[in-house]
Order: structure tokens, then sequence, then C-alpha cells
């Protein structure tokens, strides 16, 4: 018998996923019966997860309807605060604690994510393994934790900065420098290459968005 919490969890990931990969965009209205259908999944544990969902304030209310929530500028500026923080000090703590097996496997993510330059959305699923790899290496499952909920959020953002011209030449050189300091075992080194990793992409971010507002007024 297929375990309820298990469906439950299924349509959580199911449709967290669907956000993450612009499936659902900020602002698409999410339905029970259309969710239901498309993965295959009994509508009670998609009334579950939607109400998951609107708890994390990834999905908000638009009258009865429940939509992907979008991020005003200052929700966007508070995020990137939080993770460049927070990314930052895993960075710091992977140079301290990342096995050699582990800085290999980042090694070879730099060279792999090459052949992705001119293709945003697969850099940006790239981007994310990278990010999470940082992570995994600090060997701090509180911080891990804390980051998953960062980039949970981050798919509410409509686009990737990476499809912007240039970002994605300039992401890979900041990664390779982030990847040597944390090889190097220099946590300052680590920490700074990795802040100023995301506050290039907040710069970038704020770039598109300015460019939308003008192109719809």
């Amino acid at each position: 018998m297929h375990d309820q919490r298990t469906s439950q969890k299924d349509a959580y990931v199911l449709i967290l996923e669907a956000i993450d990969s612009h499936v659902y965009k900020p602002g698409d209205r999410l339905v029970e019966s259309e969710l239901a259908e498309r993965f295959g999944v009994s509508r009670t544990p998609i009334r579950e997860a939607l109400q998951r969902l609107e708890t994390q304030s990834l999905l908000t209310r638009d009258g009865r309807s429940l939509i992907v929530a979008s991020l005003d500028h200052s929700q966007l500026s508070e995020l990137y605060v939080v993770r460049g923080e927070l990314e930052g000090l895993a960075a710091r703590l992977a140079a301290r604690h990342a096995a050699p097996e582990e800085v290999k496997v980042l090694r070879d993510m730099l060279e792999e994510d090459k052949k992705l330059v001119g293709d945003p959305l697969a850099l940006s699923r790239a981007n994310r393994r990278f990010h999470k790899q940082i992570h995994l290496a600090s060997h701090n499952r509180f911080l891990v934790q804390q980051l998953d909920l960062v980039h949970r959020s981050m798919a509410l953002l409509a686009t990737t900065s990476l499809a912007a011209e240039g970002r994605s030449e300039g992401t890979l050189e900041e990664h390779a420098r982030i990847v040597e300091a944390i090889e190097a075992g220099d946590g300052d080194a680590a920490d700074k290459a990795l802040r100023e990793h995301i506050s290039e992409a907040y710069v970038t971010r704020l770039k598109l968005d300015a460019a939308a507002v003008e192109a719809a007024e």
C-alpha cells in the first residue's frame, strides 16, 4: 500500500521542483485538480502540499486562488543579504573541512560547466549543484538546512541572472576562484570570493529587473 505520507511528500517535492524549474512562474495560479492530473497524485496530498508551500511563503493568496509568490525589491535585497552571509560561511567552512574528494568533485564540475555556456537554463541547474556541493562540503548540517530554505526562495525569481550577456563566463571565473581558495584551505579567501560572486549575481539581477521595468513602460 502506498503510504499517504509518502504521497504527501512526493506531491510537495513535485510541485517544488516544478516551481524551481519555472514550469510554474511567479504569478501563475495553481489548481488542485490540474496538479493532481499532471503529477498522477490524488487531490488530498496535493492540497496538503499547497498548504505547506503557502506556509513557507512560496505560494500566496489571490482572492480564493493560490499563486506562485514573487519577490518585491525589498525582499530581493533581503534575500541576497542573507544568501551572501550564509554562502560565505559555507565556503569558509568548506575550506576548513572539505575532503580532497569533495574538492575534486568541485573541480570536475568546473570543467563540465564550461560546456554549458550559451545555455542559461542548463547552467542555472549546474550552478545550483555547484553551490549545493559547497554547502555539503561545509560539513555543517544546520547551515545546509538554512541554505536550502534560501535556495527555495530563489525559485521565486522569474528568470536566471545567467541569461544576461556575459554573465555565464563571469560566473565560471568566479566559481574557479572559489574552488581555488577552498582547495588552498584559505577560509578568508573562500568567504570573500563567494560573497563577491553573490554580489555580482545581485548586480546582474537588479540590471535585469530595471531593464524589464523600462521595457514595460
